[in-house]
């Protein structure tokens, strides 16, 4: 039961009323939604404290937050935000590692937490007690960009009325100068490669510049012989314990680059041998997609050099 001493405020404002059990109530009036009338209620031990609680409402809804929107923890958010992603085309791997980070690290420390009642300093407590775990500083900086992506996505929808994720400050990576081959230990590789069945690979490796998923990723119809080039349109990744191609990470990853003559004459060789291949293998050659192996392998065993070093076929008609 509540006491029917009920003073109200200035429209806009709310009420506060204090009940018989002794506790103090604020509301605010939402309107109406669907033909019911929405109400936000808070709670106090004292009456200033509920007007304190009556007054971050109003303040949250003067920034933007539906207060209308269904209350949900942060671990709601975060499975919400996920599927989320997925539905807008985010890669398979990008997935599985936003889903690593937060089943570890941050439902642990953060799930039960109301989204909207999420503070600086509940995230700051998370990034100091990782760093000091002896996280690597990468990685500390990612669970905080994550957790500071999943709620820009929350401001945005009108859940909450800023990204307390911003106010952190993350530790600075120390970035380690890369070790690349020297021309003469470039050399040397070239020659114990020399007429290895994953040659092509690996020549395409030291002379384009391109990463591992980008190599796999080729096609022959990506290669233009006649002129020299060649087009990165797809990648290889492994995700959910399966093989998939998938575009480029961004646009400017999309691109042609000029193949140097040298490497043009190894491709060549390789689909020679991928052709005789083919050949040996007869009836029990399969294409695919960008996939072709004999039936008698498992793709798992040929996913690096399918077909003879990650120039998988696109079809039985390709050329080159």
């Amino acid at each position: 039961m509540t006491s029917s001493r009920k003073r109200r405020r200035s429209q806009g404002e709310g009420s506060v009323f204090k009940r018989n059990d002794g506790r103090w109530v604020g509301q605010i009036d939402l309107g109406w939604t669907d033909g019911k009338r929405n109400r936000k209620t808070v709670y106090g031990a004292t009456e200033k404290e509920a007007l304190g609680k009556l007054a971050e409402l109003r303040e949250a809804q003067r920034k933007g937050q539906n207060l209308t929107a269904k209350p949900r923890k942060f671990a709601e958010w975060l499975d919400e935000w996920v599927e989320m992603k997925r539905r807008q085309g985010t890669r398979p791997l990008t997935l599985r590692g936003y889903r690593q980070l937060i089943k570890d690290h941050i439902k642990p420390a953060l799930g039960r937490k109301q989204l909207d009642k999420l503070t600086p300093t509940d995230v700051r407590r998370l990034v100091e007690a990782k760093a000091e775990s002896g996280l690597s500083t990468a990685t500390v900086k990612q669970i905080h960009g994550l957790i500071r992506n999943t709620l820009a996505d929350a401001e945005r929808e009108e859940l909450v009325h800023r990204n307390v994720a911003k106010l952190v400050k993350t530790p600075a990576v120390r970035r380690e100068e890369a070790r690349v081959l020297t021309i003469e230990e470039a050399r040397r590789l070239l020659d114990v490669i020399k007429d290895d069945r994953l040659e092509a690979f690996w020549v395409c490796a030291l002379t384009l510049g391109l990463r591992r998923g980008e190599l796999l990723g080729l096609r022959w119809d990506d290669v233009d012989f006649a002129n020299g080039l060649l087009a990165v349109r797809q990648t290889l990744q492994r995700a959910d314990g399966s093989l998939q191609f998938v575009d480029p990470k961004t646009d400017r990853s999309r691109r042609v680059v000029p193949a140097p003559e040298p490497t043009l004459a190894v491709l060549r060789k390789h689909k020679r041998a991928q052709a005789a291949e083919q050949l040996a293998a007869g009836k029990r050659w399969q294409n695919f997609g960008s996939f072709s192996r004999p039936r008698s392998e498992h793709p798992s065993n040929r996913a690096i050099s399918a077909p003879g070093g990650g120039l998988p076929e696109r079809g039985r008609g390709s050329t080159g």
